[in-house]
C-alpha cells in the first residue's frame, strides 16, 4: 500500500477524529497494528495557527512517518497556504477534510458541507495540489457519500478529485445528514473504487475483524480506515491484521498488557497537554478503555472526580491490577457488529 512515494506498513488506517487522534493516540494505534494515521483537522485560518490547540494538533514530535496532516476550511487560497504552513512544520502528506459532519464545521461550509458546492470543492483540491505537488507532497481527500440521501455525489466528486491530482481517497459510507446514525452503506464506496485508479479507502462501522473482511470483499477497497471502534480498543488494528492474514481470530489481549498500554498512553498524553488539561482530556480515553469491562462504569464515575494526573495513574493501575487477578485476559466485550447486515446488503 502506497501513498505517493510512501510505502505503508499495512492497509489499516486510523481515522482523523477531532479531540481524539492527537499524537499520543496516533502513536499508540501505530504500536498496536495501524499502518497509517492522520492528524486531527487543523484549521486553515492563519489567525488560529499560533493558538495552543492548533500547536498541539500539529505536534508530531517522535512520531514515525509518514506524517499526515488534515486541513479544513472553505477558501481555496487559505487552504493552499495552510498546506504549505504544515509542510514547513513536517507534514509529508496533506489530507483535505470534506467528511466532517459536525454542525460547527458545516455551518461554516467546511467539512462535508463542501460536497454541496462541487465547484468550490474542486477549487480547493486544485489549489492544495498546486502547492503540494512541486514539493513532492501527496494530497489525499476524505469525504462522505454526499450531503443527504437525495444528494449523493461522491462518485462525481471522486472522479473530479482524481483528475485534479488527489493521490488517495477515503469515503465514509454515510451522508452528512446521517452524521453517525444508522448503518454505513458500502455500495457507494464500491462504485467509487470501481471508477478510480488511485487507492480508495473504506470507512464506517468497521468494528470487528469479520466486518473488516466483509467490507474489503464487498467494496474491493485498497485499505480500511477505523475511527470510533479504536476508542478504548486501539489493539483492534492488530486483531484485524491477524484475521486478514490467517483467517483466525486473535485471542483477547492480556489484561496486564492493556494496563501497560494505557499507562504509557497516559504518560504521553500528560506530556503533551500538561497537568490541568491533561487530567481532564484523559478522562475520555480512560472511560473508553473500561466502559465495557466488569465494573467499568462504576470506576469511570469515580475516576472522573480525580483532579491530578498522579491520582489518575494510580487509580488506573490499581483497577487493572484487580481486574487482572480475576481475568488473565481482557474479558470479551460486547462490541457493536454489523457483519450480518453487510452480508444481507451484499
Amino acid at each position: 500500500m502506497r501513498i505517493g512515494p510512501f510505502e505503508l506498513a499495512n492497509h489499516l488506517f486510523v481515522a482523523p477524529m477531532a479531540g481524539v487522534t492527537d499524537r499520543p493516540f496516533r502513536q499508540l494505534c501505530k504500536r498496536l497494528g495501524a499502518g497509517y494515521a492522520v492528524s486531527e483537522m487543523v484549521t486553515s485560518r492563519r489567525d488560529l495557527w499560533d493558538s495552543l490547540k492548533t500547536s498541539r494538533r500539529a505536534n508530531h514530535e517522535g512520531e514515525p512517518g509518514p506524517i499526515a496532516v488534515q486541513i479544513a476550511g472553505t477558501d481555496a487560497p487559505m487552504m493552499a497556504e495552510a498546506a504549505a504552513y504544515n509542510i514547513d512544520r513536517g507534514a509529508q502528506i496533506i489530507d483535505i477534510n470534506m467528511g466532517c459532519p459536525a454542525k460547527k464545521v458545516c455551518n461554516k461550509w467546511a467539512g462535508s458541507a463542501l460536497m454541496r458546492d462541487e465547484a468550490g470543492a474542486l477549487a480547493i483540491i486544485e489549489a492544495v495540489v498546486a502547492v503540494c505537488a512541486p514539493r513532492g507532497v501527496p494530497v489525499t481527500l476524505k469525504m462522505r457519500t454526499g450531503w443527504c440521501e437525495a444528494e449523493r455525489n461522491a462518485l462525481a466528486l471522486a472522479r473530479a478529485a482524481e483528475s485534479a491530482g488527489i493521490a488517495m481517497l477515503t469515503v465514509h459510507g454515510r451522508t452528512r445528514e446521517q452524521g453517525y446514525k444508522g448503518a454505513a452503506e458500502y455500495d457507494t464506496i464500491a462504485a467509487v473504487k470501481a471508477a478510480l485508479t488511485i487507492p480508495v479507502v473504506a470507512n464506517g462501522d468497521i468494528d470487528t475483524p469479520a466486518k473488516a473482511r466483509a467490507v474489503l470483499d464487498y467494496t474491493r477497497a485498497d485499505a480500511l480506515m477505523i475511527g470510533r471502534a479504536a476508542q478504548g480498543r486501539p489493539w483492534i488494528f492488530r486483531e484485524i491484521a491477524h484475521t486478514l492474514a490467517t483467517g483466525q481470530e486473535l485471542e483477547a489481549p492480556a489484561t496486564r498488557d492493556v494496563r501497560q498500554w494505557l499507562i504509557e498512553h497516559l504518560h504521553d498524553h500528560y506530556s503533551l497537554y500538561g497537568e490541568d488539561t491533561g487530567v481532564r482530556s484523559a478522562r475520555k480515553h480512560i472511560g473508553w478503555a473500561v466502559r465495557a469491562l466488569p465494573g467499568g462504569e462504576t470506576f469511570r464515575a469515580a475516576m472522573n472526580t480525580l483532579a491530578t494526573c498522579d491520582a489518575q495513574l494510580r487509580a488506573v493501575a490499581t483497577w487493572f491490577d484487580e481486574l487482572a487477578e480475576h481475568h488473565e485476559r481482557l474479558p470479551v466485550t460486547n462490541v457493536a457488529a454489523n457483519d450480518e447486515l453487510l452480508v444481507q446488503q451484499a
